[in-house]
């Protein structure tokens, strides 16, 4: 029967209420016996809805995976599947990977078989057979209410979801670029400046030595006034890649200031410091850079300190220690490595 088909013997008022909600929606009437369907079709036939049909349990499963209707009226006593059993199973696969929210509406000829079950499984309304068209009408409409109030809720929830992933994206992004120099990629001075105080304070707790790189450009200005400052941003950033390739994973390393570099190696002796400086040393002078198709040579000078030794004993006496050896390093012809002196 065509949804713009009214059924003559249905109250006025059954009709204007059908009519006024919900058409295009789509209703799968489960039971095993035809013409009873066929009277629930007729019924509601005045509210546009769209119908479809099944004649038994694993019927109505399969039509809900194909059909995805929008509201179950169900007969509870049927052949093989009853229709409690198969409002658990309905009830029991409404994530978004499986059916989905579906009001179901079971129906039964006796006022008492399965009613409470039935509720206790999840079934939103119970009608007792024979009921009044205008009551299946209205009730009908209130669980298409109910099925369209969830259906927003889950969209409104989907875009919350996605709009608090965006804001944890950007959040993560802004975090990274208030740690991170743009130029070189390596941390800035502020975010070392952090980190730096937590490893100083894990190495005296854990009496694990910990050692400071402090390295500079050397004669950056003059790559600045032969090369341009592109030429100079481009050595700045080589230098940080030659930085990253040449120590490890878990050492610190950002840019301090201008064309000044600093690392920090956990569990590094001074020894050992000094082999890893004099490898970035030498890693930078053999680095073949070039910018606008020009070779663009590079050295580096660098000042070694570690802890614990004697006259360290906070962050910044190591940082100030390691720094007047660069400064020796500058004084004494650069492109070379120093460490403390006795």
């Amino acid at each position: 029967m065509s949804a713009r088909d009214e059924n003559p013997c249905q109250p006025a008022s059954a009709r204007r209420l059908a009519r006024a909600h919900f058409p295009g929606k789509k209703i799968l009437v489960v039971d095993d016996d035809r013409p009873n369907i066929s009277l629930i079709r007729q019924g509601l036939a005045a509210g546009g809805y769209e119908f479809a049909e099944a004649y038994d349990g694993a019927n109505a499963l399969a039509r809900i995976r194909d059909a995805r209707p929008d509201l179950v009226l169900m007969d509870v006593e049927m052949p093989g599947l009853s229709g409690v059993e198969v409002c658990r199973i309905i009830k029991a696969n409404q994530g978004d990977g499986a059916f989905g929210f579906i009001p179901v509406i079971l129906m039964t000829a006796r006022s008492s078989t399965g009613k409470v079950e039935g509720l206790e499984l999840g079934a939103d309304d119970y009608l007792t057979k024979p009921f009044d068209m205008l009551e299946l009408s209205a009730r009908v409409q209130s669980m298409l209410r109910l099925k369209a109030l969830q259906d927003e809720l889950v969209a409104k929830c989907r875009d919350l979801d996605r709009i608090n992933q965006d804001l944890e994206r950007k959040s993560l992004e802004l975090e990274r670029l208030a740690r991170v120099d743009p130029l070189t990629g390596l941390f800035n001075r502020r975010y070392f400046e952090e980190r730096f105080y937590s490893e100083f304070a894990r190495s005296q707790r854990y009496r694990v030595p910990l050692t400071c790189l402090m390295l500079d450009i050397d004669h950056f200005k003059r790559v600045n006034d032969t090369r341009g400052h592109q030429g100079g941003d481009h050595a700045l950033k080589e230098v940080a890649l030659t930085m990253r390739r040449t120590l490890r994973d878990v050492d610190l390393l950002a840019r301090f200031g201008g064309e000044e570099f600093v690392a920090v190696l956990p569990e590094t002796a001074p020894r050992e410091g000094a082999r890893a400086a004099e490898r970035l040393r030498a890693a930078v002078e053999h680095n073949e850079m070039e910018h606008d198709g020009k070779p663009l040579s590079v050295t580096v000078s660098v000042g070694v300190a570690s802890y614990p030794v004697p006259g360290i004993d906070d962050p910044e006496a190591l940082l100030r220690v390691a720094d007047d050896a660069l400064y020796r390093a500058k004084e004494r012809g650069r492109n070379r490595v120093e460490i403390p002196e006795e």
